[in-house]
């Protein structure tokens, strides 16, 4: 590892909730893009662990993106729940790690908050000269979420030099606490997920013979996910088949529906994600309209119009403003049935092709270049002004 290397722009400092190894994101788009001209150390949140009795951590660097650093750090769980000390322990271990020769390629660096629980270790003690906060999510309301987190959210707004919004509706909530922020949609790799349309790309083996129609969704099933309208759909198709890729977190496998032609397949690394949509005659968004999906704006819609496939979502707010044109949008659980089989039957071509179009025009690369726009203005705001020596 060559600890040495000095930065040719500002770097950046990520402090995350979700895992680099966790699925294929807007994190890991947006950073690994940032990479190319920025060096990047990307903290991960602690986690607990009755293998530890002090505070540890761990580097390792990323193969395929050479300017980006990993840092994990593990607890020990008998003090998990005193939020000080975590607080205080966290900080420590990224303020002992700098103090080495990595330290010279992180001086004065743009802090960069995923995560709102981090704000208190770590704002205003890095010498950062900017803090941004991109706000992918309402993570207050997921399951699961500590109580502290509206106000470290709050804090970390009012402090924030930009922010960057995941989606229309969270950037009307959050500019109401920060005035500098942009809201920024996902984008989409086109030349990844357009391999779906390729003849060369090979269905994957245990998909390749389901009957179909085929159904398709990918993405992390937690509880954001309409279980029972997925069930449904199963049972509404018994000839064809319904496909779920991706990981299951927070979400109880024992309550899981069960169906002979629903087919739950775990995670799939990204770069498999192509060859699966090759199956898919439909692809879906399934997501329950509660308090998790309120402000969610989905990765995957960019993704699946870009494999030139027919979209069916339940009606999610931020679909609703942004894709109604493309994705055909349910009223209800029979209304979502009945568009998935009249989509698998005869497919709305010209919304196929208004898809393609829009995923054209939204690449990660655009909006990555807009976001270090708003940083650099940023930077600029708050440089300080050079006095005039009086001779």
């Amino acid at each position: 590892m060559n600890l040495e290397k000095p930065p040719t722009a500002y770097p950046i400092i990520v402090h995350s909730h979700l895992g680099w190894d966790w699925v294929w994101q807007r994190p890991q788009q947006f950073l690994s893009r940032f990479s190319k001209r920025h060096q990047i150390l990307f903290v991960e949140g602690p986690v607990p662990s009755d293998e530890v009795s002090v505070p540890t951590s761990e580097l390792r660097e990323v193969s395929e993106f050479p300017n980006i650093t990993i840092m994990r750090s593990k607890m020990p769980v008998a003090r998990w729940f005193d939020g000080a000390w975590v607080d205080k322990e966290r900080r420590h271990l990224v303020q002992e790690l700098l103090a080495g020769p990595l330290g010279l390629r992180f001086r004065d660096p743009v802090q960069w908050f995923y995560d709102p629980m981090a704000v208190t270790a770590f704002a205003g003690h890095m010498n950062e000269q900017a803090i941004v906060f991109d706000c992918m999510d309402q993570l207050s309301q997921f399951k699961g979420a500590p109580k502290e987190l509206i106000r470290r959210e709050r804090e970390l707004l009012a402090i924030a030099d930009v922010v960057f919004a995941g989606g229309p509706k969270i950037g009307r909530d959050k500019i109401k606490y920060n005035a500098n922020t942009h809201s920024y949609g996902c984008g989409v790799d086109i030349k990844h997920f357009g391999k779906a349309r390729s003849k060369t790309t090979k269905i994957p083996d245990d998909v390749a013979n389901l009957p179909g129609p085929v159904f398709g969704f990918f993405g992390v099933v937690d509880e954001r996910m309409d279980y029972g309208l997925v069930a449904a759909l199963a049972d509404a198709n018994p000839a064809g088949s319904v496909v779920i890729i991706g990981p299951m977190t927070k979400v109880d496998p024992a309550t899981i529906p069960q169906r002979p032609n629903l087919h739950w397949m775990g995670g799939r690394d990204y770069q498999q994600l192509p060859s699966y949509v090759k199956k898919f005659d439909v692809c879906l968004m399934p997501f329950a309209l509660n308090e998790a999906t309120e402000y969610i704006n989905p990765t995957k819609a960019l993704e699946y119009m870009a494999t030139e496939r027919p979209i069916v979502s339940t009606p999610v707010e931020d679909v609703v403003l942004q894709f109604s044109g493309v994705v055909k949008i349910s009223k209800s659980s029979e209304d979502f049935i009945r568009l998935c089989t009249e989509a698998a039957k005869s497919p709305d071509l010209a919304s196929v092709k208004r898809g393609k179009a829009l995923s054209e025009r939204n690449s990660w690369e655009s909006i990555v270049e807009a976001m270090e726009g708003h940083i650099a203005d940023a930077l600029a705001a708050s440089a300080p002004e050079e006095t005039a020596v009086v001779a």
